[in-house]
C-alpha cells in the first residue's frame, strides 16, 4: 500500500525522483523507482469517481515530465530562453502523451499486455526521437548511467536501450507489488514478491563488473595532443580572424609536441571567422598553407580540426533545401566541419550530419518557413542552416595503421550513428566540441558523460577536444583517464589505445528498440480492435 495517494503529491514527486536520478550529481539508483508514483497516480486516476479524468490525468503526468525535463536541461537558456522553453514543452508534451496511450490501452488490453505496450511504445518513442528533424534524445532512459559505468558494461551488447528496458521493467514490477502488498519487510509474502525485482536490479550490475574485470584496459601507445583553446563564443570567437587562431594554436602546440605525437585535435568550429573557409577552394586559401606550413615540419602528425566551410551558388531559385539567400540571385551553404590535413597527402573533410534542432537547422523547413519565415532559425548560437552529409567519413593516418572517425558535438548522444564509424574501420573515436554555449553547467558535462557510453558500446577509445572544456582521453571501459579542468586555456598532451575488434552493439545497433517498433505496432492493432479483454494481476 501506498502513503501518498494525492495525484498531485504523486506527479512532483515522480518528477523530483527522475530528476534527481541524472548525471552527473544525480543518484541513479532512483530511476528504478522514479516513475512508481506516476503509476499509481494513473491507477488512482482510473478508478476514482470523479470527473474529467482524462485532463486530470494529462496534467499530472505533464507535470511530472516539466519537472524531470527542466531540472535536467534548464541550462539550455543559456544559448536561448526561447530554446530553452521550446525544448522542454515539446519533450514534456512526447512524453505525457505516452502515459495517455497507456491509459487507453489499459482499458483495451488485458494488464500484463498493456505493461508491454508501454514499455515496446516507449523504447519505440525514445528510437523515433534520435531520427526524426526535433530530435532531442537527451532524456532517453538508458543515459541514465552513464556516470556508473561499472554497472553497464554490458552496453556492448545492448547499447542504451538495454538500460531503457531494464529500468521500465523493474519501475513496472516494483510499482505492481507495492500496489498489492503492504510495504513490509517482516512480512515474508511481501518479500517473497519484491525480491525478484531487487535481483533484477543486481543481476545486471554483477554481470558488468564481471565484464569489467575480465575487459583488458588495452596498451595507450599513440599520443595526441588536445587543444582546449577558451574561446568566447559570443564575442571573442567573431571579433578574430583565421590566422590568430592559428597563431594561437602554434602558440599552444610548439612546446607540446614530441617525437611521439600522432595527432593534434582542436574544438567545434575552431575555425570560423566571416563566412567560414571556401570547401571547393581549401587547398588556394591562407589557411592551408599555414596549416601545411606547420605539417610539413611535423610529418608524422595528423591534424583534425572544426572548422566552418561554404559554397556560393549563383541561382534565381533556391538551389537546395539548406542554401541560405545572400542577396537576389546569390545562395550560400555552409558546413559544420571536422578537416583532416597530413604532409603531402590530401585534405579530407567530415561534414556534421546531426544538427542542433533550432541552432544549426529549422526542422521540416520547406513546411516551417513559409509560415514562420526565420522565426524557428533564431534560437541562439548560429543561426543559419547547415548541410549535412549521408555517410559518415573515417580519417586514415598516412604514416601510421590508424583510422579515427571524427564526431561533431551534438553527433556523440547517437549510439547508432557513432557505431558507423566502427564498421568503417575507425580504431578510436574524436569528439570535438563546442559547449561554451551553455556556460558552466550540467550542460557540458552531461555531454561528457554520455560520451563514455560510446566507448563501452563500441569498445574504443575516445579522444575529446572542448572549446572551454572538458577536453579528456576516454578508454574502451568508459574511464575518464585524462582531462583538463573547465574554463581553462591549455592543451592536453596524452596517449590512448586502439582497438579493432567488433562488438555486439556495433554490429546490430538498436535492434531491441526495432523489436519494440515491432511489438508496440501489434499490440496498438490489437488495441484498436478491442479483441483482447482486460484482465487484473492477482493479488
Amino acid at each position: 500500500m501506498f502513503f501518498i495517494k494525492k495525484p498531485l503529491l504523486l506527479s512532483l514527486l515522480s518528477g523530483v525522483l527522475l530528476t534527481l536520478s541524472w548525471p552527473v550529481s544525480g543518484f541513479s539508483f532512483l530511476i528504478f523507482f522514479g516513475l512508481i508514483p506516476l503509476f499509481l497516480l494513473e491507477h488512482i486516476i482510473s478508478k476514482d469517481n470523479k470527473k474529467r479524468k482524462r485532463i486530470r490525468l494529462f496534467g499530472n503526468a505533464f507535470l511530472s515530465f516539466f519537472i524531470w525535463n527542466l531540472g535536467t536541461t534548464w541550462w539550455i537558456v543559456n544559448s536561448s530562453v526561447f530554446g530553452m522553453f521550446f525544448a522542454v514543452i515539446c519533450n514534456t508534451l512526447f512524453y505525457t502523451i505516452l502515459i495517455m496511450l497507456f491509459n487507453w490501452s489499459k482499458k483495451r488490453l488485458p494488464l500484463r499486455t498493456a505493461y508491454i505496450f508501454l514499455v515496446t511504445l516507449w523504447i519505440t518513442f525514445e528510437k523515433f526521437h534520435l531520427e526524426w528533424e526535433f530530435s532531442w534524445p537527451w532524456l532517453n532512459l538508458g543515459n541514465v548511467f552513464s556516470e556508473d559505468i561499472h554497472w553497464i558494461q554490458w552496453y556492448e551488447y545492448t547499447g542504451i536501450f538495454g538500460g531503457s528496458l531494464w529500468i521500465l521493467v523493474i519501475n513496472i514490477g516494483v510499482f505492481e507489488v507495492l500496489k498489492n502488498h503492504p510495504l513490509n519487510f517482516k512480512n515474508s509474502k511481501f518479500v517473497a514478491k519484491i525480491s525478484p525485482w531487487l535481483i533484477g536490479i543486481a543481476i545486471p550490475i554483477i554481470i558488468s563488473l564481471i565484464i569489467y574485470e575480465s575487459e583488458e584496459k588495452g596498451e595507450s601507445r599513440i599520443e595526441v595532443l588536445l587543444l582546449q583553446p577558451n574561446i568566447d563564443p559570443y564575442e571573442e570567437k567573431y571579433e578574430r580572424n583565421n590566422r590568430y587562431f592559428f597563431d594561437l594554436m602554434i602558440q599552444m602546440v610548439s612546446k607540446q609536441i614530441t617525437e611521439k605525437t600522432r595527432y593534434i585535435f582542436t574544438p567545434e568550429t575552431y575555425f570560423a571567422s566571416g563566412l567560414g573557409e571556401p570547401l571547393n577552394d581549401f587547398n588556394n586559401c591562407q589557411l592551408y598553407r599555414d596549416l601545411d606550413s606547420l605539417l610539413q615540419k611535423n610529418p608524422k602528425i595528423q591534424l583534425v580540426s572544426g572548422i566552418q566551410s561554404f559554397n556560393i551558388y549563383q541561382s534565381e531559385k533556391m538551389p537546395s533545401s539548406t542554401a541560405n539567400e545572400m542577396k537576389k540571385g546569390y545562395w550560400i551553404d555552409f558546413y559544420n566541419s571536422a578537416l583532416k590535413m597530413q604532409s603531402n597527402s590530401k585534405h579530407e573533410f567530415y561534414h556534421k550530419s546531426k544538427l542542433v534542432v533550432g541552432v544549426e537547422n529549422m526542422p521540416y523547413k520547406s513546411f516551417f518557413k513559409p509560415i514562420l519565415g526565420q522565426f524557428l532559425i533564431d534560437l541562439g548560437g548560429t543561426v543559419s542552416s547547415r548541410v549535412t552529409q549521408k555517410e559518415r567519413t573515417v580519417f586514415k593516418h598516412k604514416t601510421e595503421n590508424l583510422k579515427v572517425g571524427p564526431i561533431i558535438c551534438y553527433e556523440s548522444i547517437y549510439g547508432s550513428f557513432v557505431t558507423e564509424y566502427i564498421r568503417r574501420g575507425a580504431d578510436f573515436l574524436a569528439i570535438i566540441t563546442n559547449d561554451a554555449w551553455w556556460g558552466n553547467t550540467a550542460g557540458h558535462r552531461q555531454l561528457l558523460s554520455y560520451s563514455r557510453l560510446r566507448a563501452i558500446e563500441n569498445r574504443r577509445s575516445i579522444v575529446r577536444s572542448a572549446n572551454t572544456g572538458i577536453s579528456a582521453i576516454i578508454n574502451k571501459k568508459g574511464e575518464l583517464i585524462d582531462k583538463l579542468p573547465y574554463n581553462h586555456r591549455s592543451s592536453l598532451r596524452g596517449h590512448f589505445s586502439t582497438a579493432k575488434e567488433i562488438t555486439f552493439y556495433t554490429q546490430y545497433g538498436d535492434y531491441i528498440a526495432r523489436l519494440s517498433c515491432l511489438i508496440m505496432i501489434l499490440f496498438f492493432l490489437l488495441a484498436l480492435s478491442g479483441r483482447l479483454k482486460p484482465i487484473s494481476f492477482k493479488k
